[in-house]
């Protein structure tokens, strides 16, 4: 395989293009997982898919060696209707690629591509690598790396290619989504009868809008909850309300786990509380991990991340890093640039070769 670095950046972005001009909306990734495939096994690499999920590991997988992910994922919103350019049309222009998916996470997701092939061959590495190109990410979906991780061999630590200026993401909040019910009694709004629910629930949400938790973290700063909905089932306004119902986002950092959030909560507020999910975990690497160690050494920076990723669906360490920048994910007329897709490489493999 030719691994000569202009070679690699190349393809990658020949291959970043024909993805831009593949619509791969999240669940609906099968024509990208395709491409993604042939990519490989053109190049000689035996590629498996799982789902919508393709991955291959290294020429010379040894499983007596520990195993590093090389992750990102290839499905993109739908664009919005703020576009000038057609979203699927890959137009390179004044060193930028536009198209939809170019920066969330296209390009993270063929520099890593880049990476694993750049290594392939090499029979004496100290670690295996391992590529996976995963879907559903952009909807937190159960069929994307959450189905794929329990069909590959142990892993070790990964990077998880999203847009983050190639500086590095070492925590990232959690997220949980709360349902309350306040509980009252039905009554006419005209005279002394019932117990009314909203009452109740505002007793409730005004805890929630001034409640501290002590805990607050260096990286991610305190743990964040909101009321974002609220609502009754009564619609005649003469009859106080029996119920309330309400919504809280609940942002955790890596001091807290769910469970003790949800005990604090619990103790605190009369309404009913049950979380949608506990999936989406707040994560964090350690600063001695020897893939940050080798990205201080590079002179990158870290950081804790507000936004979650698939990182939060693995259960080791794993460094978010990638070039693009998380400012332009979701934009209309999104873009990267092709120099940081090419250093983005660079890095990664630099990265890599102190850890390798």
């Amino acid at each position: 395989m030719n691994n000569n670095l202009a070679t690699l950046q190349q393809s990658v972005i020949g291959l970043l293009k024909q993805l831009i001009a593949t619509p791969s909306f999240s669940k609906e990734e099968e024509s990208t997982a395709a491409l993604i495939k042939i990519f490989l096994e053109e190049r000689g690499i035996a590629a498996q898919q799982f789902k919508y999920n393709v991955w291959a590991t290294n020429k010379h997988f040894d499983s007596a060696k520990p195993t590093i992910l090389l992750n990102s994922h290839h499905d993109t919103v739908k664009p919005n209707k703020g576009y000038t350019l057609d979203p699927f049309s890959p137009i390179e222009n004044a060193g930028k690629l536009f198209g939809l998916g170019s920066n969330d996470a296209g390009g993270p997701l063929v520099s890593l591509l880049a990476t694993f092939l750049h290594f392939y061959d090499r029979a004496d590495l100290s670690h295996n690598l391992l590529f996976a190109a995963t879907a559903e990410e952009e909807i937190s979906g159960k069929d994307g790396v959450e189905i794929l991780l329990p069909q590959l061999p142990p892993i070790a630590a990964a990077i998880v290619g999203e847009p983050t200026q190639m500086q590095m993401a070492v925590a990232e909040r959690g997220l949980m989504v709360l349902d309350a019910i306040s509980h009252g009694r039905a009554g006419h709004a005209a005279r002394e009868e019932g117990d009314n629910a909203i009452y109740k629930a505002l007793r409730d949400i005004e805890w929630f809008s001034t409640y501290k938790f002590p805990k607050v973290s260096d990286l991610l700063g305190p743990v964040k909850t909101s009321v974002t909905v609220i609502e009754t089932d009564n619609k005649a306004h003469n009859v106080v309300p029996a119920q309330c119902k309400f919504v809280v986002d609940v942002r955790v950092n890596e001091l807290y786990t769910f469970e003790e959030i949800l005990e604090v909560i619990r103790a605190n507020v009369q309404s009913e509380v049950t979380p949608r999910s506990t999936r989406l975990r707040s994560t964090s690497i350690a600063l001695d991990h020897p893939l940050v160690k080798a990205g201080i050494t590079l002179g990158r920076t870290y950081y804790g991340s507000p936004t979650t990723s698939d990182k939060a669906l693995m259960p080791f360490q794993a460094l978010k890093m990638g070039p693009g920048d998380s400012a332009r994910s979701h934009t209309a007329d999104e873009f990267i640039y092709i120099e940081e897709i090419e250093s983005g490489i660079a890095l990664y493999i630099d990265l890599l070769n102190q850890v390798l």
